[in-house]
């Protein structure tokens, strides 16, 4: 589904060698591709590729690739390899998802977008030779801004606020109906938006659910939510499914087994699991030699009571779990395992789908999101702030984000607008 239309494209000229930096398109959504090329620079030259984002908390991220120009004078950076930097080899997009804080930035950052109604604006730029540091204080050679949006045109943005439920509707261009989604955020709370904002582009109608304002949030709550979605006019009643995060996907889980209102089409956990973890994640913590929070080992080994864990041998809807293989976080290999003994057990295996990624980590992101292995958290309902070790290595965890919503997108689809009623 092609959701951002542009031909445009960007371009900036120097007066040394007339070099032209151009962009295409400059203006997209953050899972869409774009071309990079440099032009009418000497034959086998060696060029710097820069790009520099300063985030909405006042932070700046940047990455940077080595090339030398072709015969012509050219680079293109979706064909041609960055023979160092922040990425190595062919990567189009490499610009984008292997963006780092920049030297001398406060530790612990993880890039989130808050505002989802506004753009990612990066600046790309050439520099002269290869150069690994000191960007600010080097003669640009061209640069161009590019814009990559969560929210493609004609989305709009609902605030949610009907029998005591708070979220954020997104809305996909057009009357509808449409199928919806109810998406449910991680362990640190609050009102997420740029995922549901990014599905609404792909034709889902998405409810951000703010669900952790409170330490024992009911099991109501989340029922009225489930109605609320239902009932807009603009949603499909009979084609609902849920998309949760970490602790979301184990919310998602219990409340589409137990829950007699929540029926949906079809799950997505992205790094979940089905264990209870009851409070014990907020209440007990070990730390490793780098005073790094590990949650993990206290939900290990996979408890064998049911009591402790989700009976989702009694799914009835196609589950997908997205799971990163070196996730320091959740114990997500292993109850991915577990679920899918129980589902074969209960003769359900085939509802199951398991998408798992060797070196990628917990924090699973839509497309060209900026990797982070360890970042700053604090758990809803807590005050303390600690370093929490998320997992995965740069360029593997790039490929698990690329590759797993492209199968999310696909598996939604096929659930939510092909399947019979």
């Amino acid at each position: 589904m092609k959701t951002w239309v542009s031909n445009r494209q960007s371009t900036m000229e120097t007066n040394l060698w007339r070099l032209l930096l151009s962009v295409q398109p400059s203006r997209g959504l953050v899972d869409e591709k774009f071309s990079v090329r440099v032009q009418n620079a000497p034959p086998a030259h060696p060029l710097t590729m820069h790009a520099l984002l300063h985030s909405e908390d006042g932070d700046t991220w940047e990455a940077f690739g080595h090339y030398v120009t072709d015969s012509g004078g050219d680079v293109n950076v979706s064909e041609d390899p960055s023979l160092g930097g922040t990425y190595d080899g062919v990567e189009p997009m490499g610009l984008l998802w292997s963006l780092r804080p920049a030297p001398g930035s406060r530790p612990g950052l993880r890039f989130r977008k808050r505002d989802a109604q506004t753009p990612m604006q990066v600046r790309l730029s050439v520099y002269q030779g290869h150069q690994s540091e000191g960007f600010m204080d080097r003669a640009v050679l061209a640069s161009v801004m590019v814009e990559r949006w969560y929210m493609a045109p004609g989305v709009r943005r609902v605030n949610i606020t009907e029998g005591g439920v708070t979220g954020t509707l997104f809305l996909p261009p057009g009357p509808g109906p449409f199928p919806g989604l109810m998406d449910l955020w991680g362990g640190g709370g609050g009102l997420v938006e740029y995922r549901p904002a990014l599905l609404a582009s792909h034709g889902f109608a998405s409810l951000a659910l703010d669900y952790l304002k409170q330490a024992d949030v009911k099991n109501e709550y989340f029922e009225d939510a489930y109605r609320v979605l239902q009932q807009h006019p603009q949603v499909c009643k009979n084609r609902i499914g849920l998309v949760g995060l970490s602790f979301g996907s184990s919310v998602a889980l219990k409340m589409s087994v137990y829950s007699n209102v929540i029926q949906p089409r079809c799950i997505v956990c992205v790094s979940g699991s089905h264990i209870h973890a009851a409070g014990s994640r907020l209440k007990k913590t070990r730390y490793n030699e780098e005073n790094q929070v590990i949650w993990r080992d206290l939900l290990l080994p996979v408890p064998t009571d049911l009591s402790k864990k989700v009976d989702v041998g009694r799914l009835q809807c196609p589950l997908l779990l997205v799971v990163g293989e070196d996730d320091q976080n959740w114990p997500v290999p292993e109850s991915a395992d577990d679920m899918r003994e129980m589902m074969e057990g209960a003769g359900n295996s085939h509802l199951l789908t398991v998408l798992s990624y060797p070196r990628a980590g917990h924090l699973i992101e839509p497309p060209y999101s900026p990797h982070c292995r360890a970042g700053t958290f604090m758990a809803a309902g807590s005050r303390k702030k600690f370093i929490a070790l998320w997992g995965g290595e740069v360029a593997p965890h790039s490929r698990a984000q690329e590759d797993a919503w492209r199968k999310t997108l696909d598996f939604l689809r096929e659930n939510l607008y092909c399947s019979a009623d």
